[in-house]
């Protein structure tokens, strides 16, 4: 068994991977609940969620070209804190949000897929689960090829939607909007800010990145500008040609965008739901495994899992202990309790993370990516904040 990944990404591939796991399903009824706080300003809430996410994602993006390493977070916190412990405590909390998060993304687009074609359930969570699976064990250029395909599909939804809605005649709320209250702006960001998660999990693939400290740090900051500007236009669209008590309302907002200005059910947005899920759930595996694949060089205990294939070039071992963990969790967790659970732990690792950046800053400036050290102070802040919220929300 080897113990070296191989360098197959380019830049273009790992931004559509960042985007690919950002934009997953969640868009797809998130923007009712954003509206339900902003009213016809939800597109303000979508971009203020994005400045939100930009300070942490500029301070994973310095310290990916300090460490480039597969354990990205772990590496960091162990650095910056100066602690193998809270390494190794980052690191399963990463792994475990991977699995968390990709079984709720697994459950959730089963969801979507019974409605279109008669299957069972349980049936469709083992046979996805495995065939994603063995993608993941097959090599890291092919899956994440196919996650780029997937992104294409969900995106496309997405630009079609936008389409729908800026050509639809204006709703009565839009031709008459309300003065902004900044109050349910700042609480639909705060929602929103969760739909930005998934930009952390690019610097787990340094090891398998050509040139990882110019290529990390452009992915981090495209597919985050990449995603706010499509999510914005997103609620933009939906907010100019639904009236906002039909989106508060409704489990399908985005269906219900196509209906109301093109006709039709807009069924098809259903289907490519269930895309961007298993676009998450792929994304999902391969960057959890990996991180379990770094743990391993650091950790003895879990030394068995920093081995590549040969053949390969992936770590078989974690893959496919993290797809059977997958499955599991999709057929026997609730949907919400995935979701809940997967934001409040990543909120305390980003925490952590602009911690551990400032201590580092301090004791050594220097860099190949560089930011001011204002940006981890109010990544900080900010994390905290919405942490904050998170637990709140949980209690």
């Amino acid at each position: 068994m080897a113990e070296r990944l191989k360098r197959r990404i380019g830049p273009a591939l790992l931004t559509a991977y960042g985007v690919g796991v950002m934009v997953g399903a969640g868009i797809y009824v998130l923007v009712g609940a954003v509206v339900g706080d902003a009213g016809v300003h939800a597109p303000l809430s979508f971009l203020l969620a994005g400045l939100i996410a930009a300070p942490t994602a500029l301070s994973y993006a310095e310290y990916s070209t300090r460490l480039p390493e597969a354990a990205g977070e772990a590496a960091f916190v162990g650095q910056g804190l100066n602690s193998q412990a809270m390494a190794l405590i980052v690191g399963l909390a990463i792994v475990a949000a991977g699995t968390l998060s990709a079984g709720a993304v697994l459950r959730g687009g089963v969801g979507y897929l019974t409605h279109a074609i008669a299957i069972d359930p349980t049936l469709a969570i083992l046979v996805l689960g495995a065939a994603l699976t063995a993608v993941a064990v097959f090599g890291v250029l092919e899956s994440l090829a196919l996650v780029a395909v997937f992104t294409v599909i969900e995106l496309s939804g997405l630009v079609l939607v936008i389409w729908a809605g800026l050509g639809a005649a204006p709703s009565p709320d839009w031709a008459a909007p309300t003065g902004i209250v900044w109050s349910g702006v700042t609480l639909g960001a705060v929602l929103a800010f969760f739909a930005f998660i998934g930009f952390e999990d690019i610097v787990n693939m340094a090891e398998e990145t050509s040139r990882p400290s110019r290529t990390l740090p452009l992915a981090i900051l495209l597919s985050l500008a990449i995603t706010t500007v499509i999510y914005a236009l997103v609620a933009l669209a939906a907010v100019r040609a639904v009236p906002l008590g039909q989106l508060v309302a409704s489990e399908s907002p985005l269906a219900l965008v196509w209906s109301t200005a093109r006709g039709g059910n807009g069924a098809f947005l259903s289907a490519i739901a269930v895309f961007a899920a298993l676009n998450g759930v792929l994304a999902q595996i391969v960057m959890a495994s990996r991180v379990l694949f770094g743990l391993g060089r650091r950790t003895p205990a879990l030394a068995v899992f920093h081995h590549a294939s040969p053949r390969f070039g992936t770590p078989v071992l974690a893959t496919l202990l993290l797809g059977a963990a997958v499955v599991l969790g999709a057929l026997f967790v609730p949907f919400a309790t995935l979701a809940e659970t997967t934001s409040s732990i990543l909120l305390g690792v980003f925490v952590l993370v602009n911690l551990a950046l400032i201590l580092q800053k301090r004791r050594a400036p220097d860099a190949p990516f560089r930011v001011p050290m204002s940006v981890p102070v109010a990544g900080l802040v900010l994390s905290l904040a919405a942490l904050s919220v998170a637990l709140a929300g949980l209690a």
